[in-house]
């Protein structure tokens, strides 16, 4: 016998926001994220975490990407990368759709950077 389940699930700005980082930081090129500006107004926002900035509305997700890549990479390559990888992630992991994927290139790391 089988029941069909009736409910709703919903998932938060901060897990969105940790798939999108992940997804991001795995793609060969990517050095780490950048910070987002905006100061005192991210902290009461929800969706937004250094480096990432996420909206979804009406099922759809919008995100985002501050990254600093490697030194010598391809950026369209890496970032073109970085979108397909985002958008798989969020709709394999939460069944949701992308409707944007924009990746802001802010820095490149380069050999012997410390990052600071």
């Amino acid at each position: 016998m089988t029941e069909s389940m009736q409910g709703k699930t919903t998932v938060s700005p901060e897990v969105l926001t940790a798939i999108t980082s992940l997804s991001a930081l795995e793609v060969p090129g990517v050095s780490r994220l950048a910070p987002v500006s905006g100061g005192v107004n991210r902290l009461f926002r929800r969706g937004i975490s250094d480096g990432v900035r996420i909206e979804a509305k009406d099922n759809i997700v919008s995100v985002d990407l501050f990254l600093i890549l490697k030194e010598g990479v391809n950026i369209r390559e890496v970032s073109r990368n970085v979108q397909q990888n985002v958008a798989r992630s969020i709709q394999e992991m939460v069944g949701m759709e992308t409707g944007e994927v924009n990746v802001h290139v802010e820095n490149i790391d380069f050999e012997g950077d410390s990052g600071n």
